[in-house]
């Protein structure tokens, strides 16, 4: 079977992937969007499907309900480290925004809510290491250390915490992060991203680096693994995994930033020459590759929903921005249709809870819905959003009695690095101007439709476009075209987004959706 690449044209960031007996099994990033921790599953490693979520929610607390102005943007889980161990799966992440890292296990991968336990302590990109019938955390950023886990895998064995080896810093933007970790033939294999920094006459590619030794507490070698950025100069294909297939074959898997899409992963054979790991075609990720495994259609990352559905539980392509009020949403209350009731106050997009967001797709999509608004009070805002910092929204807004479609979205010169990558909500509020076109409205019902373009993939010029319709069939485009815009204070890929708030008061009304579809050329 002939694989093309990229595996996703979508997000699905820092993979782990294990293999139980012809099954294989993934872990990705989704940070604030709840549950958290998706697993996906192949059979042929072309179509994946997400089987289940690690956690229903990282915590309950003020930050992960977006209250009193407290929020996870761009943290909450990173970066997960999966094992299959004694006939038990665990899964390991760290939380930076909690200062904690999180140890969860199952003996059902494919069942939501594992056992959980929770560390003190930020083991930063850590990777499981089984060595000499021990389990070991190798973590960090450019100083690599390990800390050993107790025999029940229940927590840290005390003054086990040591420094494995510096990475290299000179003349590098990013050092050494990302572990995965690896034992064959009685080699240990640590696999980290680095970024060299730009010279005068070379730009800096993410490249993969592997560092090997016999030896727990080394010394270890160390070897550029790959070094290729595709057609997207700098952007290196990098930070992932190595695994085989029933047969024998090796695998590694590894992502590359791509634009306000997200971070993409590539697949690309692996071989093993003078004990060494050997990944892509002659040192490049190839644009295809066959693999000896028969074709097992699954479902998709993004789906379509009627949201016909007989119980409050959501398709498992849906993630909530951040915890859900599980009050405020419903399926039953008006069956046939995903019922959002406002509960609380929002000043915008990124503080108001119970958006609920898919997935987007390169090089097109389209998502349509279906929004009713007979059910809505004075300050309800609801509809269709691209959930990005640089957001936009088509929707249904209610003032004073009267109803109008409105596309509301930030414009301006986007914000520095400095200030994308601490967060600030209200300093992200105060840089950008917001953009607001009106129509007049007064039927009770209106179709939104918002059309995302890649064309250019990676290049920063990706654009959305919002329309509406009153029959779902004849559309009219409302306001600007929106500039798909990549950045650190969310740190996820664009995102569709189902959105109801109130922007006057706590107590709002209710907001009715049906027939969400997800079309890609």
């Amino acid at each position: 079977m002939r694989i093309q690449n990229p595996l996703f044209h979508a997000d699905m960031p820092d993979p782990d992937v294990i293999r139980v007996g012809t099954d294989f099994y993934m872990v990705s990033t989704t940070m604030f969007y709840m549950p958290a921790a998706p697993v996906l599953k192949s059979g042929d490693l072309q179509h994946w499907e997400i089987v289940s979520y690690i956690c229903t929610e990282v915590s309950d607390n003020a930050v992960y309900r977006l209250e009193n102005g407290r929020h996870a943007y761009g943290k909450g889980q990173w970066a997960t480290s999966l094992m299959f161990h004694e006939g038990r799966f665990y899964a390991c992440f760290v939380c930076h925004d909690m200062k904690k890292t999180y140890l969860f296990s199952t003996d059902d991968i494919e069942k939501s809510d594992w056992d959980r336990i929770e560390l003190d302590c930020v083991y930063h990109d850590m990777s499981f290491l089984r060595w000499e019938d021990r389990v070991y955390l190798v973590y960090g950023n450019g100083e690599i250390r390990i800390v050993e886990l107790n025999e029940d895998l229940t927590g840290i064995v005390e003054q086990s915490d040591r420094v494995l080896f510096h990475a290299p810093a000179e003349g590098m933007r990013l050092r050494c992060e990302g572990c995965r970790a690896y034992v064959k033939d009685g080699w240990i294999y640590l696999l980290f991203v680095e970024w060299p920094a730009d010279t005068e006459t070379q730009t800096g590619i993410r490249r993969e680096v592997c560092y090997r030794s016999r030896n727990l507490m080394g010394p270890y070698e160390r070897k550029v693994i790959l070094s290729d950025d595709g057609s997207l100069p700098g952007r290196g294909i990098a930070q992932g995994v190595l695994f085989d297939d029933a047969c024998g074959n090796w695998y590694a898997m590894m992502f590359q930033d791509s634009g306000a899409v997200g971070r993409v992963p590539f697949l690309m054979p692996a071989v093993w020459e003078e004990e060494w790991p050997v990944i892509g075609v002659n040192g490049k990720v190839p644009a295809q590759l066959e693999v000896p495994c028969v074709e097992t259609v699954t479902g998709k990352i993004i789906q379509s929903d009627q949201f016909s559905h007989s119980e409050n539980t959501l398709k498992k392509v849906w993630q909530w921005n951040h915890a859900p009020d599980p009050a405020a949403w419903s399926f039953t209350e008006r069956p046939g249709y995903l019922r959002l009731k406002n509960r609380s106050m929002a000043k915008n997009l990124f503080y108001a809870r119970n958006t609920l967001t898919q997935r987007t797709r390169a090089p097109y999509s389209r998502f349509s819905v279906r929004l009713e608004c007979d059910g809505m009070k004075d300050g309800d805002y609801a509809g269709l959003c691209v959930f990005l910092e640089k957001y936009g929204q088509i929707g249904v807004r209610q003032k004073k009695g009267k109803r109008s479609i409105v596309m509301q979205c930030r414009d301006g010169e986007n914000a520095p690095y400095e200030l994308t990558r601490r967060g600030d909500l209200g300093a992200l509020d105060e840089w950008y101007a917001v953009k607001e076109y009106e129509l007049p409205f007064s039927a009770g019902q209106v179709f939104l439709r918002i059309d995302f373009r890649y064309d250019s993939w990676g290049s920063e010029e990706e654009t959305a476009v919002f329309s509406y319709s009153l029959d779902g069939e004849q559309y009219c485009r409302l306001g600007m075209e929106l500039a798909l815009v990549y950045s650190l204070s969310v740190f996820v890929g664009a995102r569709i987004g189902i959105f109801s708030y109130n922007e006057e008061r706590e107590d709002g009304g209710t907001a009715d959706f049906k027939d969400f579809v997800a079309e890609f050329e």
